[in-house]
């Protein structure tokens, strides 16, 4: 039962989905049962059923009472909707002016925020409503009460029936993070055991746990404002999920070196189809991989098992966190030895998550190793608790430009979708409409097209059958509609493809209802909607347009400046600068590097035909994801300096990063297309560092050594970003070549 709620909750983070489905699903469940009490026809209950659905889905604050709030104002927003189109019915000229202004202003409402953003979609939604159902002025009153209504039982179903809080979905998508840890961990054993045939396999599963922690841990970052009223609580629990994340990410990759005669690099976990490390001991029976294997098992069963006190727990525990002491690690290759090490380190974050999540443990079983631990995870609170705060205001995006977009769009298929059909052209401007929704390339828009289009061709051959099925039943059809209805908001985030294809089907069923279906009504829901994709495709490339490239360089320069920043103060801290937020910046990292992704997907869809520009996409993004990572990695270490014992600031470690922050800052300029000749500088190795120096001179330390090392790695993936993004490498004359370690 316990692997089953893990599956459940790693599958959907916070339940996000289901909850979503439900919602919607009992917002027009109750508004169909209200109205059906009030004796109200199949058209007014298609059209309770649709506003009921807007009024659900539409809704994007977080806080309950921000929800509470643009609700109320979205009621005499959609009425003032449906009194104008039902004004405008019999002027046609007029109407479909007002359509396209109402378009604008709807997608300009953006930079407002949420709310905005709120109240321009129901604005544009129950228009559209009232064209679906045909609404005129004679039965205006009728379908102002049907909305007010599905409003009451939207609020009903958001509030009572399926309640959900900011610290309720945080409290699930902590539970999400321990069951995708868990997962990770399962993959890794698997790497750990895979033979030659099977290890290809393993190791996409370890990326794909990797990837799969690392959107939980995001996930959970943009939750923890609303959902923690500490805020001192919400910075340790941000520091523990880091560290968790951070240190099951490089188990990964140590198992990897373990198993290959050769150091693994990090672009491995992160780039499809990347080379192994040349196979060379693993997996082999012998008494330290028997213990890895056993101890791997027992992280795994620490992190899915996390309120189980015990002597057995303790035992496994104490066992685990021992290996950060050098004395506690078994006798094997100093490779194995590593892993061992990562083993402690990892367990050290375990135990720091569940005392952040959970609150005080029973310490009467700690050993030694355990109690300082603690220590050092107490030291840590402390300093988290008495730090300041300082939060800055994000960039929007530019509103302006799209709403002009989808306004000239829109009236393109207007104009040809009255050609094609009198009467049901509004298909055209809302597929329109949809393309443009959270996209900001031509590429984007066009690639969320071709997938409505897709969804929408399957879908209609799905309501054919459905609505051969369900006849003129009409509570069958509208439970059949309920089922698609829920299918389409859970599966929406996994794929644009399949939500279209639920709307299409259940939109067959509604015509079925409203008695207007026929083959050719289908039809022409396909012809439509390829019409509104190619005019969103034509507005976007013809009217202020942003080229994928043009958009993807604006975001790769915002990685590199945020790569920049944390890097930079990564380095200062290891160098004894002043503390600062450095888990911030970090996230910064990675939401910039989560945009920049999206924003890659024309380049790196599958039916590409330009082979050769996908596969540099596909590196470049998995460089900066390495990039990414120890730029993390440091940032943690950095975060560590004022607490624990092991790391102290070394100045020389300031020297160590100029050359890397100089080449982002290169790199980023030629991006940009600064003018100038922006050249990437090669040297000697970071690595050399380690070597000791001369005599009087310091030993660094094995944690030091561990960020020379994130340093290095960085150094060696920010240099391979200079070829495919065609920034000059230059070396100082008698400087010997950096060589990888």
């Amino acid at each position: 039962m316990a692997r089953w709620r893990d599956r459940v909750a790693a599958s959907d983070p916070g339940l996000l989905r289901l909850a979503a489905g439900l919602r919607t699903v009992a917002a027009i469940s109750l508004t169909l049962a209200v109205l059906a009490l009030l004796g109200a026809d199949v058209q007014h209950l298609v059209a309770g059923a649709i506003a009921a659905m807007v009024a659900t889905f539409a809704i994007r604050e977080k806080q309950r009472s921000r929800q509470a709030v643009t609700l109320a104002l979205g009621l005499p927003t959609a009425l003032a909707s449906v009194s104008v189109a039902a004004l405008l019915g019999t002027r046609q000229v007029a109407g479909d002016v007002f359509f396209v202004v109402l378009i604008f202003c709807a997608v300009y409402g953006r930079r407002f925020g949420d709310r905005g953003t709120t109240l321009g979609l129901i604005g544009f939604q129950v228009y559209f409503l009232a064209l679906f159902v045909g609404v005129t002025t004679d039965d205006l009153a009728g379908f102002c009460g049907v909305i007010a209504v599905a409003f009451a039982c939207g609020a009903a179903a958001r509030f009572v029936l399926v309640p959900q809080t900011p610290a309720a979905i945080l409290e699930r998508l902590r539970q999400a993070f321990r069951a995708r840890l868990a997962q990770l961990l399962d993959a890794q054993l698997e790497l750990l055991d895979a033979g030659p045939e099977d290890v290809d396999k393993a190791l996409e599963h370890a990326r794909e746990g990797t990837a799969r922690l690392h959107e939980t841990a995001m996930m959970i970052q943009g939750r923890l404002e609303e959902g923690t009223s500490d805020e001192a609580v919400a910075r340790l629990v941000q520091r523990r999920i880091a560290d968790a994340e951070i240190t099951a990410e490089r188990l990964g990759l140590l198992l990897l070196t373990a198993r290959g005669a050769e150091r693994a690099d990090t672009l491995t976990m992160h780039l499809p189809g990347a080379p192994l490390p040349e196979s060379g001991r693993l997996p082999v029976r012998d008494e330290a991989l028997d213990t890895l294997r056993r101890d791997l098992t027992a992280l795994q069963l620490l992190v899915r098992q996390p309120l189980a006190d015990g002597a057995g727990t303790a035992r496994v525990r104490n066992r685990l966190l021992g290996y950060r002491d050098e004395e506690n690690l078994p006798v094997a290759s100093p490779d194995v030895q590593d892993v061992f090490r990562g083993l402690g380190e990892a367990a050290r974050a375990v135990l720091g998550l569940r005392i952040a999540l959970d609150g005080p443990q029973d310490e009467s079983q700690d050993s030694p190793e355990t109690a300082r631990s603690r220590e050092e995870l107490d030291a840590e609170d402390a300093a988290i608790a008495a730090e300041e705060e300082t939060r800055e205001t994000g960039l929007r995006r530019p509103t302006t430009r799209a709403a002009v977009q989808v306004a000239v769009g829109s009236s393109l298929a207007m104009v040809g979708g009255e050609l094609l059909s009198a009467h049901r052209w509004y298909w055209a401007v809302l597929t329109c409409w949809i393309v443009f929704l959270n996209t900001a390339s031509t590429g984007e828009i066009l690639v969320k097209g071709s997938r409505r289009l897709l969804g929408t061709v399957l879908g209609v051959v799905a309501g054919i059958l459905l609505a051969g099925i369900v006849g003129h039943h009409t509570w069958t059809a509208f439970a059949v509609v309920l089922l698609c209805v829920f299918a389409m908001f859970y599966t929406a985030p996994l794929s644009y493809t399949l939500m279209s294809f639920f709307v299409t089907a259940a939109l067959g069923v509604l015509y079925t209802l409203l008695h207007t279906y026929s083959l050719s009504v289908l039809v022409l829901r396909i012809e439509e909607t390829a019409l509104g994709a190619a005019c969103g495709v034509a507005a976007a490339a013809l009217v202020l347009p942003v080229h994928t490239d043009r958009r993807t360089n604006e975001l790769l320069t915002t990685v590199l400046d945020r790569l920049t920043d944390v890097t930079s103060a990564a380095v200062d801290q290891l160098s004894g600068e002043p503390p600062a937020e450095l888990l911030d910046l970090a996230r910064d990292l990675d939401q910039a590097l989560a945009d920049l992704r999206a924003a890659t997907q024309p380049l790196t869809h599958p039916v590409t035909p330009l082979r050769t520009r996908r596969d540099t996409a596909q590196y470049v993004v998995a460089l900066l994801e390495t990039c990414a990572y120890h730029a993390r990695s440091l940032a943690a270490t950095a975060e560590l300096l004022p607490t624990h014992p092991s790391i102290a600031a070394d100045p020389r470690l300031r020297g160590a990063g100029r050359r890397i922050l100089h080449n982002i800052g290169a790199i980023a300029a030629r991006v940009a297309g600064e003018p100038g000749t922006a050249e990437v500088l090669t040297g000697p190795s970071i690595a050399s560092l380690l070597k000791p120096g001369g005599i009087g001179t310091p030993r660094y330390g094995r944690v030091t050594d561990r960020v020379l090392r994130h340093l290095q790695r960085l150094d060696e993936a920010v240099l391979g970003l200079a070829r495919p993004l065609g920034v000059p490498v230059t070396r100082p004359l008698g400087v010997p070549v950096a060589r990888p370690t």
